[in-house]
């Protein structure tokens, strides 16, 4: 199915989860819908009271819905509550591009993402940064480079950027997606691995590698988040 007639930011819904959210967050929000996105589905996953000007202004904006969880509950989770809700309140949407609120994901290239998406009509696009750039924070490049050796070992999977959050899925395959175990950042992990499995096609779209090495921040726990991300590849050898 092509739908390479159809504008991507009328067809698709941005997803962006956030947590502590800073000024960072209001710009590539205002970017968003400056840019002419109509849907934007936003998911506060748990801040504080501090936090919520930064949701209050999203949600004043056009084509802004902010939702909420009252604990931190996880991206994982964050993602799957902006999945159902793109799925029961939103049927006039061809599928989601989910984004990060940190500024990496460069409009041009989120544009990108979705156009190409709606051309394959049944693929998933993944936004795939480039590590051997200098500048590239250090964990980052290790930890990547490592889980795609591990993809490419282990399961057959050649993928440049295994934690990209940038990522262009169709509506189809949103109900599928939900069903997929992780709450947190092994979530991203754990649907490459099932799009593999279950025979989903993905695509990967080269985009900006964009990182402030004086201001780079991340929900990230090398050692935590790290330890889940393997455990699930590893019990993915034996499902």
């Amino acid at each position: 199915m092509s739908l390479d007639n159809i504008s991507c930011k009328e067809a698709l819904a941005i997803v962006l989860p956030s947590l502590d959210p800073d000024n960072k967050f209001d710009r590539v929000v205002e970017e968003l819908v400056n840019g002419g996105f109509a849907h934007i589905v936003i998911v506060d996953d748990g801040t504080g009271p501090e936090g919520q000007g930064h949701f209050e202004k999203a949600a004043a904006l056009p084509g802004c819905t902010v939702l909420h969880h009252e604990g931190n509950k996880g991206k994982g989770r964050a993602l799957k509550t902006a999945f159902r809700h793109v799925l029961d309140e939103l049927p006039e949407v061809k599928g989601v591009i989910t984004i990060d609120g940190d500024g990496q994901h460069l409009t041009e290239d989120i544009i990108a993402c979705g156009e190409r998406m709606l051309r394959e009509g049944n693929k998933v696009i993944l936004g795939c940064r480039d590590f051997d750039l200098p500048g590239v924070p250090p964990r980052s490049v290790a930890g990547n480079k490592t889980t795609s050796r591990m993809f490419r070992l282990f399961y057959g999977i050649r993928l440049s950027d295994t934690q990209t959050g940038l990522r262009a899925i169709p509506r189809d395959f949103l109900e599928n997606f939900i069903r997929i175990e992780g709450e947190r950042f092994e979530y991203e992990t754990n649907m490459l691995l099932k799009m593999k499995k279950r025979g989903i096609l993905f695509l990967e779209q080269p985009i900006t590698t964009v990182y402030d090495p004086e201001d780079y921040s991340s929900h990230y726990n090398a050692l935590k988040d790290s330890w889940r991300i393997f455990r699930v590849m590893f019990k993915g050898l034996f499902l």
